[in-house]
């Protein structure tokens, strides 16, 4: 299962106070072989006690979501729907101290697309979130298998509804969090077209050998596969040894539902995979699929650091520990990500403690204190210098470029910067300071006409160039402007890797006085970085 985290701002009624609404979405792939149909199952998990909840009828109250989730192919919809999602009703908004989950599924193509969903909490009049991801879809009729999924729950079903798949209700587990309280790890998968395979031993009649099979030199019907299910460390690969493997032989079929269970009780804090494997009889590897996972468990030691309290970690309180685990979203993987936010949303110092001491050990072994004191200044800088009314340093462009790339080797920074300079062709001479001293609206006295713009005002803004980043090219350069000239900047346009790129910031920047296509003399200290 692919999993994405979403938060959306919004602003408490009466109080004053930001809050943000905040969901996991997750999806995963199944196949029909039957229909030779792919179909996509998306899940989105809220945390109700960050909705606005509004009174419905005396004592019941209820917050509503608009989502709207859409599939698309080289500019091609293939799949669009947008709706209301109503929360429980609750009968008061002391009771907000839980999730609940929405389930979508359709029909799809093999081939590649861009799933986007987006997220509005009706009783706010802040924007949607947004979030999009590659999705790959390719099933044939040769032997395959569905995504690998978490789940919270695998119990009989006793009335069909969107969670029952093979007489079972298959509840999944949205998250990559898995805190102490969790003791067990269910997973489930699919296998499909493996009543076509084959594997070597005693010759079988041509006519029962598919073209594909005799050219592997697979010549025995299978009528059995191993199904192998265990957990390794992330950083390693090394398989973790508080958790004991399962291997089961399943007869073959055109759909084989796959499901199990490992005892994780033991398994200490830190990264994982689960790993699940289908090996032929004779332990050959056919197909595998990992999931992500992080494992909080403070209570379990692992021959390293298990009081966390003795360490850096401990000099927190929980306000800092909320702040400084936020921070790390710039250089956190995507599992660290949805990891951090789920601490950062749920009362506990231990977990985040943990936490915060392993997302530097694992950087480094030798000197974790160094590691995350020499971050730390970073976040102090950010905190200082970035922070505005109801918004924290962190939490701005300027605060996270700066911390995922450090401070920049050069900042030009204009307030109100006007370029009188020509903008032309190389044939035309520039004008004079009495032509563009005497051109305004409405004066054709000494007026300057060419392809020259004369005086163009920009609006505030920040040049940052860095001479090196790690993962891109020299002279990266990041463009801040502050649009309503209230000192709070956003990022227009960058030439670093992964980053915005708007063909047409300089325009707006200038607030459309230049022509389309022709470079100012910002523009051209964009390219400078300086």
């Amino acid at each position: 299962m692919k999993r994405m985290f979403l938060t959306v701002l919004l602003v408490m009624a009466g109080a004053g106070l930001q809050a943000q609404m905040q969901a996991v979405f997750g999806y995963s792939t199944f196949y029909l072989p039957d229909q030779q149909q792919p179909y996509v199952e998306t899940y989105l998990q809220f945390d109700a006690w960050t909705m606005r909840f509004d009174s419905v009828a005396p004592a019941s109250y209820r917050a509503t979501a608009e989502v709207t989730i859409a599939l698309v192919q080289q500019d091609s919809v293939c799949y669009f729907k947008k709706y209301d999602l109503a929360s429980p009703t609750v009968s008061g908004l002391d009771k907000l101290d839980f999730s609940f989950l929405d389930v979508q599924r359709f029909s799809a193509r093999n081939g590649v697309y861009d799933l986007t969903v987006s997220l509005r909490d009706k009783g706010s009049d802040r924007p949607a979130a947004t979030v999009s991801e590659k999705l790959v879809i390719n099933y044939t009729s040769r032997p395959s298998m569905s995504s690998l999924q978490l789940m919270a729950g695998i119990n009989p079903t006793v009335k069909e509804n969107m969670l029952s798949r093979g007489g079972y209700d298959m509840e999944p587990y949205v998250s990559d969090f898995v805190p102490e309280r969790v003791k067990q790890m269910n997973y489930y998968y699919e296998l499909y077209n493996f009543d076509e395979y084959f594997y070597h031993g005693t010759e079988a009649p041509p006519s029962a050998l598919d073209t594909h099979s005799r050219a592997r030199g697979y010549s025995q019907p299978a009528s059995e596969v191993q199904t192998i299910a265990f957990i390794e460390k992330m950083e390693t690969g090394q398989r973790a040894v508080e958790c004991k493997s399962t291997t089961v032989r399943r007869n073959v079929a055109s759909t084989v539902p796959v499901f199990g269970t490992i005892d994780i009780s033991e398994l200490p804090s830190g990264n994982y995979n689960l790993v699940c494997e289908v090996r032929d009889l004779y332990d050959q590897l056919l197909l595998y699929k990992r999931v992500p996972f992080y494992r909080s468990n403070p209570g379990v030691k692992d021959g390293q650091v298990s009081d966390f309290a003795a360490t850096f970690a401990g000099r927190y309180s929980e306000e800092e520990l909320n702040l400084y685990l936020d921070a790390l979203y710039p250089i956190a993987s995507e599992p660290e990500k949805t990891v951090a936010s789920g601490l950062v949303r749920k009362p506990g110092m231990e977990e985040k403690q943990a936490f915060l001491y392993r997302f530097w050990q694992v950087r480094n072994p030798m000197d974790p204190e160094g590691e995350w004191l020499r971050y730390k200044e970073r976040i102090d800088y950010v905190q200082a210098h970035f922070s505005y009314p109801r918004t924290r340093g962190i939490q701005t462009d300027r605060g996270r470029v700066y911390l995922q790339y450090g401070p920049p080797d050069f900042i030009r920074d204009e307030k109100n910067y006007v370029s009188a300079n020509r903008i032309g062709s190389n044939n035309e001479q520039p004008p004079t300071l009495m032509q563009l001293g005497n051109t305004h609206e409405g004066s054709t006295r000494g007026e300057y006409r060419g392809t020259s713009q004369g005086h163009v005002f920009y609006l505030p803004y920040q040049l940052w160039r860095y001479n090196k980043l790690e993962t891109d090219d020299p002279n990266r350069v990041f463009l801040f402007w502050d649009e309503h000239r209230s000192g709070y900047y956003t990022l227009l346009n960058s030439n670093a890797r992964g980053e915005v790129q708007d063909p047409g910031w300089e325009r707006r920047l200038c607030r459309q006085q230049l022509n389309e296509g022709v470079v100012g003399e910002v523009g051209e200290q964009f390219n400078r970085g300086y």
